[in-house]
Formats: C-alpha cells, sequence, structure tokens
C-alpha cells in the first residue's frame, strides 16, 4: 500500500547516505516513475529529499536534517493509525503490520494513551454483514497479482449472468461504495475494464507476467450524470422503511403523513435499478406520482404475480 511504501522509504532514506530509484523500485516493485512520485509526496510532507544524478547519484535526505517523533502531530499520527487499522481489516498482510509498527513507533510514550484514543473514535469495518465468501480471497490474490505484476484468469459474468472466460493485467483495486472492484486489461476486449469482484469466479493467478502500461483513473464519480438523468417521483413509505429510504435521498425529502407514514420526494431514473428499489420496500411504500410509473409498478406487479399462478 502506498502509506506504506512512503513509511518506509522515509526510514530507508534516514538508514542510507544515498539511494538510487532504481534500487527502489526493485525493493518495493514497483516503477521508477512511482517512486519519484513517491519522492514527491515526501517532499511535499516537508521532508526534504533532493536527488543527484550521475554514477553513484540517487535520492538522499538533506544534510542536518533529522527527522523526530514531533514531525508528526497527534492528528497526523492518529489519522495514520485509524486509516491503516481499518484497511487491516479487509486486506490482511505483512506490509500493513510493518506499516503499523513503523508508525506506532513515532509515538511519544506521554501520547500514545491520548493518540489511541483518536484513532479509535472512528471505527471503519469494510466487511459486509453478509456477502460473498469468496471476497476476502480474492482480495489478497488480486494483490499478490499487482505486486508481482502476473495475469489473472477468471470467469466474470454480466448483469444478467452470462459468464465468460477473462485474462487481464491487474493495475488498481478499488473500493466504491461497499463494493470492490479491480481495475485491468481484458485481453479478451483490448481495453481496460473495471470488474466487480462479486461477479468473479474461478479466479487463478498466472505464472505469466506482464509490463505495466499506463492506465485511465476509473469513472467513479457519476453524480452529475445521475442528476441530469433523476426525476423525483412523489412515493408515501412506512415509518419503518424509513432508515433504508434515507440511504437514497435527504430528510429534506420527507414530510410526515399520519402517525406511522411519510410522503418522499424520492429521486428516481426509469429503468430496473431504480424500480427494483421501490419494489425492495415491499408493501410499505406505494407510488402515488407520475401516473406513468405509478402505472409501469402495477404493470410489473402482475408479471410477477403470475409467475406464480402457473
Amino acid at each position: 500500500m502506498k502509506v506504506d511504501r512512503l513509511v518506509s522509504i522515509i526510514m530507508i532514506l534516514l538508514d542510507k547516505k544515498r539511494i538510487g530509484a532504481q534500487e527502489l523500485a526493485d525493493m518495493f516493485e514497483v516503477s521508477p516513475r512511482t517512486i519519484y512520485r513517491d519522492i514527491d509526496a515526501i517532499n511535499m510532507a516537508g521532508i526534504p529529499v533532493r536527488s543527484t544524478s550521475g554514477v553513484g547519484g540517487g535520492f538522499e535526505i538533506m544534510e542536518k536534517y533529522k527527522i523526530d517523533r514531533k514531525v508528526f502531530s497527534t492528528d497526523d499520527l492518529s489519522a495514520l493509525l485509524m486509516g491503516l487499522s481499518s484497511l487491516s481489516n479487509m486486506i490482511r498482510g505483512d506490509e500493513l503490520v510493518h506499516a503499523l509498527a513503523k508508525v506506532k513507533s513515532f509515538i511519544p510514550a506521554d501520547k500514545a494513551k491520548d493518540i489511541e484514543f483518536r484513532a479509535n473514535q472512528v471505527y471503519i469495518d469494510l466487511d459486509p454483514w453478509m456477502g460473498n465468501s469468496n471476497t476476502h480471497p480474492y482480495l489478497e490474490t488480486i494483490k499478490a497479482a499487482l505486486q508481482e505484476s502476473r495475469l489473472l484468469s477468471f470467469e466474470y459474468a454480466d448483469r444478467y449472468g452470462k459468464k465468460t472466460t477473462r485474462t487481464a493485467e491487474p493495475y488498481q483495486l478499488v473500493l466504491k461504495s461497499s463494493h470492490w472492484y479491480w481495475l485491468g486489461y481484458c485481453h479478451k476486449r483490448n481495453d481496460f475494464r473495471l470488474f466487480r469482484i462479486s461477479r468473479i469466479s474461478n479466479l487463478q493467478i498466472q505464472d505469466e507476467t506482464f509490463t505495466p502500461r499506463d492506465y485511465p483513473k476509473p469513472q467513479l464519480d457519476f453524480t452529475d450524470i445521475a442528476a441530469a438523468m433523476q426525476t423525483k417521483i412523489k412515493i408515501r413509505i412506512h415509518k419503518s422503511v424509513m432508515e433504508r429510504a434515507l440511504d437514497f435521498c435527504t430528510y429534506e425529502n420527507f414530510s410526515p403523513d399520519g402517525d406511522d407514514h411519510y410522503i418522499v420526494s424520492f429521486p428516481f431514473i426509469e429503468n430496473d435499478y431504480y424500480y427494483n428499489i421501490l419494489f425492495s420496500f415491499g408493501d410499505k411504500c406505494e407510488c402515488l406520482e407520475p401516473e406513468h410509473i405509478r402505472t409501469e409498478m402495477l404493470r410489473r406487479i402482475h408479471d410477477i404475480a403470475a409467475l406464480y399462478e402457473k
């Protein structure tokens, strides 16, 4: 992980007089370009690293600069511990354990209790309540393939359940809205694809390696696109499903309707996904308007009922 690598590079630079970009790249199994970006990040954090070119050149911390435990504030250390501890719940590995140990080594004894208290004020558990039992082992497999630049083979199901066999180069793990994805270059499609881990089966890491290519940042923010497509519909819900409805809109969209119900101005796009959201509320939700969506809900209800009349 990047935080682990940055902390490790700082420790190496403190130990060594000078070290080259390629040596660091080989040590962390990343490209020299990644190391240059890491050095820029370290400089921006206030630790002056300079580079020298030519034979015997490399990176070194500027003379007379000494890092001590005060370089990290209480808030800095609390944030680092919070982030690393949360990641270690989901992505296991020696590198996170080592990173945690290194960060803890910067904690002054008289601040340890306060920093631990602050780090525990926010707890992030990325594990689902229930879910796909393959998620943990698949994350470990993908992480290993990322570190070693090795191909992955797997079967992938589209949203209709149709499976295809794929081989892809892994480039990035992505957690979006409680779902894990990974960005890879798909050899079947000859293009980059974002694969959802829950749709993957028979994931295998291959012996074959690949030369990493530049990859695009995945499109993850659809806020503006969704806002342009959405309309507001009026639904009536029972108070028992209010908490779930709040996953899709704010409390300002709710108006009390008697003691047990609310009228909600609900964001909606006319596709299967949004119709299924309304159906997920069961008999605790009624679409009031517009009329054509109410009519479509009724048609879909009749289709469902027909399945049980055979």
